[in-house]
Formats: C-alpha cells, sequence, structure tokens
C-alpha cells in the first residue's frame, strides 16, 4: 500500500502529554523523542489531525489509589493533562479528550474499555472521507494499540508508525506482531516522510 499521503487519511497523535514524558508521573521512556518525528508528519496534507489526551477527573478508576494499575495522571484542567509544548499544534484540527468517566477507563480514541461508549471519532472522521489512519504517539502497548485495533474494526485501512511510538512494557515487535493478526499494518514515519518529500 502506498505511503503518499491525501486528504483521505488521518493522523493520530495518542496522549502526547506532559505527564507521559520523562520524568512525569507516568513518563514514558523516550517519549520526549517523538516531537522530532511527529511534528514533520503534522506537515503533510492529511484530511484530518486529531490529538488525543487522557482527561481524568480526580479519583479515576484507573489511578493506584482507587485500585487501578498506574499512579495518579492526566488529571483534568492540570499542567500533566497539557499537551506536549514540544508538539507543533498548528495543524492539529481536533483535540480529543478520553477517560471523563471517574468509573471507566479509556485507552482506544474511539471508546471507552466498557466497550459501550464511544467518543464520536468514527464518525467524525468517516464524515470528512477518511479511509485510512496512521497512529502515533504513547503508549505503543496500550493506548496506541488500543486505538488502533478500533480503527481497524470501525473500518478504516490502519497503520502504526512504530518509531514514533514509545512502549511502557511489552517489546515493540510484539505489539506489532498482535497488531498484525488483527489486521494493522505498520511502517516508520521515517519512511513515510521520505517517500511525501521525494514526491
Amino acid at each position: 500500500m502506498s505511503l503518499r499521503i491525501s486528504t483521505t487519511d488521518a493522523l493520530l497523535i495518542i496522549d502526547m502529554q506532559a505527564d507521559f514524558m520523562p520524568g512525569g508521573p507516568l513518563g514514558v521512556p523516550g517519549a520526549d523523542m517523538l516531537p522530532s518525528l511527529i511534528n514533520p508528519l503534522c506537515d503533510l496534507p492529511f484530511g484530518a489531525i486529531v490529538a488525543t489526551q487522557d482527561w481524568h477527573p480526580p479519583g479515576h478508576v484507573s489511578f493506584a489509589g482507587q485500585g487501578g494499575p498506574w499512579p495518579v495522571h492526566c488529571v483534568a484542567g492540570t499542567r500533566g493533562a497539557d499537551l506536549s509544548p514540544a508538539l507543533a499544534q498548528v495543524h492539529v484540527g481536533v483535540v480529543l479528550r478520553k477517560g471523563l468517566h471517574p468509573e471507566i477507563d479509556s485507552y482506544s480514541a474511539f471508546e471507552d474499555n466498557d466497550h459501550v461508549s464511544r467518543t464520536g471519532l468514527d464518525g467524525l472522521l468517516k464524515g470528512r472521507g477518511i479511509t485510512r489512519v496512521f497512529v502515533v504517539g504513547v503508549a505503543l502497548d496500550y493506548c496506541v494499540a488500543a486505538t488502533a485495533r478500533d480503527a481497524v474494526r470501525a473500518g478504516f485501512a490502519t497503520f502504526v508508525l512504530p518509531d514514533a511510538c514509545r512502549a511502557v512494557q511489552q517489546a515493540p515487535a510484539a505489539v506489532l506482531a498482535a497488531l498484525g493478526i488483527e489486521g494493522v499494518d505498520h511502517a516508520q514515519a521515517a519512511d513515510v516522510l521520505a517517500h511525501n518529500r521525494r514526491n
């Protein structure tokens, strides 16, 4: 499949937030290096560029103090929930906030973890004529993977760009292999950029 970007493609930038940067309460190693690849992607002629934010109420079910697996992170309205200032947002047309329900977590940009509550992203993208999505950001083994799986289920041709992602726990190769079984392709962001600059 061609890596030529057009207005029927969308870029989904997952959770590039301050609290997920190194030094944050849920810092993902190497996440601070991602804007150098993601920002040039934003200059390509995508039909939609969407940035997601975890946007949790205090006492959210995902927090360790509430029985969840994660330290307190991305509390709505705090600086930690802000998108990284290193991320160029001039071309970001939609900021989608997820994880708002105090009792339900939300890894995917398309739906909450209960697989009932939808964010409306699939309808927004289809309404703009999007047929293919490219997914970048953090964390590859959680929110990026969940978003990619749901994108395929929603009918989009889906690419993860692993050099523009970072993982928390699972080895990237294992994540990509599992996603491949579910119909998710992958390519390098560097190759996407090179292909579109050549032509």
